[in-house]
Order: C-alpha cells, then structure tokens, then sequence
C-alpha cells in the first residue's frame, strides 16, 4: 500500500466549483493509473491544508468519487482507490438502460465538464459565458419574482410567457421575415427540447427523415428516438446537396427533411438561395416537412444574412426551431418554434403533457433584456467580438500550422471547418492535443457514418484571441509530436 504524493492544484478562478476539479483531477489520475487501485489517500485535513481550501470541499471532493465507485472509505482506515474500478462506459451506459440503437453523443453537455482545469476548448462553440450580462440578467431576474413572483413560479401558459412571445415575434418579423404574431410563438427550454417536441409530434416509427450527412449528433439522435429511419444527404460549399435529394425522394416518401441552411452545422456554410428555392419547391411538391434548425442566427460577420426557409414561399411546410442559448448562454437558453397553426396546436399539447411548469420567471427576465435594449446592445457587442475571434483564429491556424490545415473563412457562425493535410490522422492528433491542454474534434464526431476523419471543428468563440492563440500553438506541437513518432515508427528498429 503506497502513500499518495501530493501534486494537486485547484484554480479558484475557474467556474467549476472546487469540489469537483478536485473530484476531477483525482479520476484523471487513477484512470492514467498514477493512482493504484488499494492506494491510501490523505486525509481529508491534511488535503484540505495541502490545497488551502475548507476540508467540506475536500470531503465532497471525496463523496462524489465514491459514488462513481472510483473510491472507497473504510471507517477508521481512511479513503482508499477502488479495487474494482467503474469504467466511465459503464457509467455513461448502464447495462439496465436500453441505447435503442443510440451512440453516446460526442456533443453532450457532460463533454464540457470532462475537460481537465487548464484546458482550452476548440471542442466548444458554445457563447463565452463570461462576456454575458449578468448583471442586468439578476436584475430582471428579481424583479420578475419581485413583481410577479405568485404567477411565475407557478404553472405557466404552455406556450410560453406571452411577454417573450411577444419580443420574440417582433423580432422574428423585423429581422427575419416571418411575420409571426405571438401566438404564433412557442417557447420551449432549449432547441433540443423544441426538436424533440417536433419529431414527436411529427413522426411516426418507420417514417424516412432526410438528413444532412454531417449534422449535429444530438438532432439525428432525436429523430432516432422518435423512430425515424435517418437517410443521410450530402453536404457541400452551397449546403445541403438538393439534386441528391430529388434522386432520394423519387425512390423514397420522405416525411421531413432536418436542415441547418443558415450556417450548416458543422460545416458553417450557408445554403445558396438557389438550394433553397429547390428545396422549398421540392416540399411542396413532395409534401414532406422542413424542419428548419436556425440555431445561431445573429452571427454573421459578411455581407447580409440570408432570410430564412420559413420566410419564404414554402412556408406552410416548415417548422422553425430556434434558440437564444447562443446570444446568452446554455444555461439560459430558452428556445423557440414557430410552425403552421396545426402543427403549432399539437407541439403546445405536447408541451402542456410534458413540461407544464415552463421557466416563466427566465422568460420574463429575457423578455426585459429585450424591452430595454440590453439585448440588442449585447447582441451587437458579441457579434463584434466574436468576428475578431474568427479572424484570430484564422491567422493562429496559419502562422503555427501552415499548410497542415486548409479552411475558408466562415461568413458566420461560431467556428471554424477546417480540412487536414492528406497524411495526417485527425483522430490521433486530438488524441496528442488532448495531453498537451487543449481539445478539438474532428469530423467523425459529425459524420452519420462515423467514418469521415479528414475535418475538423474548431470554435472560436469560447476562447479569448489570447486563449486562441496559445490553443493554436499547443495543436502544432501536438502534431510535431504526432509527425516524430510516425517517423520513427516508419523508420523501424534500426531507423
């Protein structure tokens, strides 16, 4: 039995609360095997005094590993490593729960909290959390149960706080064209949420939904569950490939097709109008749903965004699911559907049965960042930001890897798709990114085969142009790494 040698360090400035970077930094160990299973930790005072911190935070630290069988306490003996570790498969799939087919996605929100402290997240095209107003967001928030705390904290009219509605109609008529009243207006708690209301109300077991071939792993898992049969389309510069699709359809009965046409998803690129046109026609003609997933509207850096599908001629056949998370934050990211008055009377059912509480008091508080101004404002101060980002990024990828990567500069959206030089084995460089701080994905994440790995998805908007640049700069060493070791395995023994 071996005594632990403390090399331990807690950052107060990070999000993550103390407790759980400890828990964190303890299973990194005993998974890299530092920490044996039968090894005595210290104790709970003598860890906290070590680290500087409250010995609860060191017990809850302790607490939580337990509970995911990684720990084990004995009483009077102390906190011992598990003899029998749990692996984290057998964690995130228990054999009591059915997958119904599902791969666990690479886009979970758990992702997020697997990332070690110091870490730096190209893997993240999530809003920067920082730059949020939180301020104003608390103010609103209090007033909201200040005034009218008996009515928001109750149950809720199913379609949302009509004060939202109302922003949100606005809005969407002003700046994207779809004349939207507010009871046109369905508000939900995220656009997963709102896809999941939609595929429920929509499909039926065995129903054909075409997809875009690389497409955001949690959506494609939604159709699945509602017992879709998923027919993969092709991806390319101009978006969504409609030809390819017209050969599907006149082989096939199609019942919706899921698109991101705004800034595809992950590819970021934008549906030529011409794309659109075709698809909007092919709808009507075909008579299948469009399930417009518009999911970061507001930024786009060049030129003028383009209206959406629902804004158009085959408006009666779209669904269009939206989301402010990307203008706030996940944690506040309230959704949004606008749909034909049918479908709109089902999802508000299917709302009502399954969420009826809502979240009125956020709703409210949103709704006020949007009376006063404070949205819009905000809006503008990211879309400003997040542009010099983009441009960051970009000349980091050129300055650190040269030729290594290939990428067009994204009109808009929140990352960049960038293509690897011929050779490189994406995989295997996040993998070595990963051991040198900083985590990425590559496009097998995205790709309905898993198979495509000669992409990458790199967010910039997470990340300061400092944390960018020193992100960049630990991709290039990964793959210097990466490169010497091919080599020398190339080279063979007496190379």
């Amino acid at each position: 039995m071996r005594r632990w040698e403390l090399t331990l360090r807690l950052d107060p400035g990070l999000e993550q609360p103390l407790f759980l970077q400890l828990a964190s930094l303890l299973a990194e160990d005993i998974r890299r095997g530092r920490l044996k299973p039968g090894d005595l930790l210290p104790g709970s005072r003598e860890l906290a005094d070590y680290l500087g911190v409250n010995r609860n935070t060191v017990i809850a630290g302790y607490d939580e590993l337990v509970a995911e069988g990684l720990l084990q306490t004995r009483v009077g003996s102390g906190t011992f490593v598990a003899m029998q570790q749990v692996t984290p498969q057998a964690r995130d799939e228990p054999a009591t729960v059915p997958s119904y087919g599902l791969p666990p996605s690479p886009l979970a929100p758990a992702s997020m909290q697997s990332l070690r402290p110091g870490m730096l997240a190209l893997s993240c095209s999530s809003p920067d959390v920082r730059l949020l107003p939180s301020s104003a967001l608390a103010r609103a928030f209090r007033r909201a149960i200040a005034q009218n705390g008996r009515w928001v904290l109750s149950y809720t009219d199913p379609r949302g706080h009509v004060r939202l509605r109302t922003e949100l109609a606005t809005m969407l008529t002003r700046t994207r064209g779809l004349l939207a009243a507010p009871d046109d207006v369905l508000i939900t708690r995220s656009i997963e949420q709102g896809l999941d209301l939609v595929a429920r109300t929509l499909i039926a077991p065995g129903d054909n939904v075409v997809i875009e071939a690389f497409g955001y792993p949690p959506a494609r898992n939604i159709m699945k569950l509602a017992g879709a049969q998923l027919l993969p389309v092709a991806v390319d510069e101009h978006g969504l490939d409609v030809d390819a699709l017209e050969t599907v359809l006149a082989h096939q009965r199609v019942r919706a097709v899921l698109v991101t046409p705004h800034h595809q998803f992950p590819t970021t690129t934008v549906m030529s109008p011409s794309r659109r046109a075709g698809l909007a026609e092919l709808a009507l003609r075909h008579r299948f749903a469009i399930i417009e997933d518009d999911y970061d509207h507001e930024f786009h850096y060049q030129g003028e965004p383009i209206l959406p599908i629902a804004a158009g001629p085959a408006r009666a056949n779209v669904i269009y699911v939206a989301s402010m998370a990307n203008l706030l934050a996940p944690g506040v990211g309230t959704g949004f559907i606008v749909a034909p008055p049918a479908v709109l009377e089902r999802l508000i059912a299917l709302r009502a049965t399954s969420d009826a509480e809502g979240d009125a008091a956020v709703e409210c508080a949103i709704a006020e960042l949007f009376e006063d101004g404070e949205l819009l404002r905000h809006v503008r101060r990211m879309r400003q930001i997040y542009g010099h980002r983009r441009d960051a990024l970009a000349t980091s990828l050129t300055r650190h890897l040269g030729g290594a990567v290939e990428f067009r500069l994204p009109e808009g959206g929140l990352a960049l798709w960038a293509h690897a030089e011929d050779g490189i084995d994406v995989a295997a460089w996040a993998r070595e990114a990963a051991e040198e701080g900083v985590a990425f994905r590559g496009s097998r994440d995205f790709d309905c085969t898993s198979r495509d790995d000669s992409f990458m998805r790199l967010g910039f908007s997470y990340l300061d142009e400092q944390e960018l640049e020193e992100a960049v700069r630990r991709m290039a060493r990964a793959l210097h790494r990466l490169r010497s070791r091919s080599r020398l395995a190339a080279a063979g023994p007496g190379g």
